[in-house]
């Protein structure tokens, strides 16, 4: 290993196990110990981190509180460090990581609350795209429109729960009262960016399976196939007219 990976894998260490002994020397005393050095940016960057994730996740802080969220993402924090400069981009993992935290065991919607608040997240920055128009499905005979696939805005996100995290949301907002009838049962919800906005519109359970397959890259006969399976009512033009008028598609 080069003298500069090995200080910055010391450094990682440092920061992460509060292992400081492979990094201490390297740190200049100057009238603070060098293990107080250390400590002090440790204590930043733990810090600025977890002011990152509530501000990704404020439902989810609001839900447990500041005091059990920054607890709990101390761990996320050592397990999955940034892997890149930009906060906006950190804390995809901590939904996965919250339904598998032991102290979240009686928290079942937490998970599915956080990767809602994920996919708004992703929504707010995602790439603009040229939405997919209806011109583009006119010009195709019959059998290359069933051979069609497309792809999805890039600020969607489809996501379904058992809960119903859409309520939970919006009465967690500001002014709510954070009452919610958790038997209202399953969701499935489209995240989309609408201008500077972020929407979130329920579906039913055909609509989300011909979406998610359109999504996943299924050509429409199959993405149809998927949807009749769930309901053979479902009327075919309405759906596309409806992805089509959300610009849910991007051409590509």
């Amino acid at each position: 290993m080069s003298p500069l990976r090995e200080l910055q894998a010391g450094f990682r260490a440092a920061l992460l196990r509060g292992d400081d002994a492979r990094v201490a020397r390297e740190v200049a005393d100057d009238g603070i110990r060098a293990a107080a050095r250390v400590a002090i940016y440790r204590h930043h960057v733990f810090t600025s981190l977890t002011a990152a994730l509530e501000a990704t996740y404020p439902v989810v802080t609001r839900l447990v509180d500041r005091r059990f969220f920054g607890w709990a993402v101390d761990g996320y924090i050592r397990a999955h460090p940034p892997a890149g400069p930009c906060l906006f981009e950190y804390g995809a993992q901590l939904p996965d990581y919250l339904a598998a935290f032991p102290a979240c065991a009686d928290l079942p919607w937490l998970a599915d609350i956080a990767r809602l608040e994920w996919a708004m997240n992703v929504a707010l920055h995602a790439p603009d795209a040229e939405p997919l128009g209806a011109d583009a499905w006119r010009a195709l005979d019959a059998a290359a429109l069933a051979r069609l696939t497309v792809r999805a805005d890039p600020s969607i996100t489809l996501l379904a729960s058992r809960w119903p995290v859409d309520a939970i949301w919006r009465a967690n907002q500001s002014g709510g009262d954070g009452v919610v009838d958790l038997d209202r049962g399953a969701v499935q919800l489209q995240v989309q960016r609408v201008g500077d906005d972020v929407v979130l519109r329920a579906l039913g359970p055909a609509a989300f399976a011909f979406r998610s397959a359109l999504a996943a890259g299924a050509t429409l006969q199959e993405a149809t196939e998927q949807m009749f399976e769930i309901d053979a009512r479902v009327a075919l033009a309405d759906e596309i007219r409806a992805v089509l008028d959300e610009q849910m598609l991007v051409a590509g």
